[in-house]
């Protein structure tokens, strides 16, 4: 297939290196043109513009952040600039007000938008290993499935509206923060009997422990399954007590102590007899 592509950082060079490499005929463009060498190089051909890249019909974007986004699209020479029927495949991590203002632009050329965030750092990117999120129209997402394959390992439908993978990568992302928090909480805690972090590490790899905690409690949580309780939230707020007290006074863990402010409201509200599941809810009425 014919496709561009539009910012070639660490992770845009890996996914447009993983195009080429499955057959793809492509057509790229840097806003520092010399990171296109290596794919120019290996069969890529050169655009002077984004809409020169946007030119093959259907063009990718990996880009920083949502000013260098509006920019390639909408500035001089820009995709929208690129003639009618160009699909758009923005895969930056971006704001959903600029995925949704997108959105309505390429609409109003005639052309056509899809969000295709990924999961995956660069190391990721180059092994054709992302896991993509995706919003958009079914018709355009089945085109889009060739050039997904050679990228990524799954294709995760969130809905028919870009903004509906915009908002779940930027949800992903605000968890993926949470969760690199609590590791080191969980680390320090552990420190103040010595346990080595990298002992904790190995705890939660070979026990599965992230993947086996949300397959528990995800399904209850968006299913509101908290009473009856399997785990009370008040015999939750005893094991984060004990923890507090074992990693001491001083310890540097505030994720967990605002976690057992919070539990400590909730109790206060209702009691605390519904499953721990309920912990990021509203005290029961």
């Amino acid at each position: 297939m014919d496709a561009g592509f539009v910012g070639l950082g660490q992770m845009g060079q890996g996914m447009a290196r993983r195009l080429l490499e499955a057959g793809h005929r492509l057509t790229v463009w840097n806003r520092d043109s010399a990171k296109a060498d290596a794919l120019v190089e290996r069969g890529a051909v050169r655009a002077d513009t984004p809409a020169g890249a946007a030119k093959a019909g259907i063009v990718f974007t990996m880009l920083a952040n949502d000013a260098a986004l509006e920019a390639v699209t909408e500035g001089e020479g820009g995709i929208l600039s690129g003639g009618e029927s160009v699909l758009h495949v923005s895969c930056s991590t971006v704001s959903v007000a600029l995925t949704k203002r997108l959105t309505e632009a390429h609409r109003a050329r005639g052309q056509r938008f899809v969000s295709a965030q990924v999961l995956g750092r660069p190391d990721a990117a180059a092994a054709g290993r992302l896991s993509i999120i995706a919003g958009g129209e079914d018709e355009n997402l089945a085109r889009l499935e060739p050039l997904f394959e050679a990228i990524g390992v799954r294709v995760l439908r969130m809905g028919a509206e870009p903004a509906m993978a915009a908002v779940t990568k930027l949800a992903a992302n605000a968890s993926i923060a949470a969760i690199i928090e609590t590791l080191s909480e969980a680390y320090r805690i552990a420190a103040a009997e010595s346990v080595a972090p990298e002992a904790m590490a190995g705890f939660f790899q070979e026990t599965d422990f992230g993947s086996r905690m949300m397959t528990v409690y995800g399904p209850l949580i968006a299913a509101e399954t908290f009473e009856p309780a399997g785990f009370p939230l008040i015999l939750g707020r005893k094991d984060v007590g004990l923890a507090l007290a074992a990693a001491g006074e001083g310890a540097d863990i505030p994720f967990i102590r605002q976690l057992a402010e919070r539990m400590d409201a909730i109790i206060a509200a209702d009691g605390g007899t519904r499953d721990w599941a309920a912990l990021g809810q509203p005290p029961k009425a």
